[in-house]
Parts: structure tokens; sequence; C-alpha cells
């Protein structure tokens, strides 16, 4: 197999990721109880586990160069979709998970992604009026 070494971007991401849901969990300590704090952390694990998993699928995807190379992707995200909603499910029913601390804990990677966004395009603006 082929690696290619990732993105220093993607790398931010993954690491910003386990930041966030840490920063998340300690804030969230004093002010909320028990229920809400799992929420966060069992949906921190969720999004950032289909991150990482959805990278690696893309990953074999685009190194397998096939004609069948989206019907596999379109397969495995609804393999991925099912087994997150399963999931979703067996928390939401079987754990006294708090609804909202668990959607916070499910947004981590978005919030991380549109933070890092912000980020580089403001250090693109800096590095583009120093040039000027």
């Amino acid at each position: 197999m082929n690696f290619i070494e990732k993105d220093p971007l993607l790398k931010k991401l993954e690491l910003r990721n386990w930041f966030l849901l840490g920063a998340m969990l300690l804030l969230s300590f004093p002010f909320t109880g028990y229920n809400f704090m799992l929420g966060i952390l069992l949906g921190g694990f969720i999004s950032i586990a289909n991150f990482y998993w959805m990278g690696r699928d893309l990953r074999s995807a685009f190194q397998k160069l096939s004609d069948h190379l989206k019907v596999f992707v379109v397969f495995k995200f609804y393999i991925r979709l099912a087994i997150t909603a399963v999931v979703l499910y067996l928390i939401i029913s079987r754990t006294p998970a708090d609804i909202f601390g668990l959607l916070i804990g499910l947004s981590i990677v978005i919030i991380n992604i549109v933070f890092t966004t912000v980020m580089e395009y403001q250090k693109k603006i800096l590095i583009e009026e120093v040039r000027r």
C-alpha cells in the first residue's frame, strides 16, 4: 500500500478535535452534571471516530482509482451512517447521557473545522498584508 504523509492542516484538525473535546469536558465539569458530560464525551468520540473512519475510507478509495469508486464511497458512507445510527440509538436508549450534551459532542468536528478555517483564512490575510 502506498502511504502518503498526512497534510499538516489535517494533522492540526485531528489534534484540535481531541483538544476541543477535552476543553468542552473541562469547561462543562463545574457547571453541568454527570449525564451532560457523558453526552459530550460519547458524542465527541462518535464524531471523531467518524472523522477518522471517513478519512481512511476516502484514502482507500482514491488509492484504488477504479471505475466503481463512486459506488464504493457511497456504500461505505451508508455503512458508516447505519453503524452511527445504531450506536446513537443504543446511547440514547441505554445510557443516562443527556441529549443536548450528545448533540454538542457530535458537533465537535464541525466546530473545529469552522474554527480552523477562520484561523487559516486570517493567517492568509496576514501574510498577504505583509507582502504588500
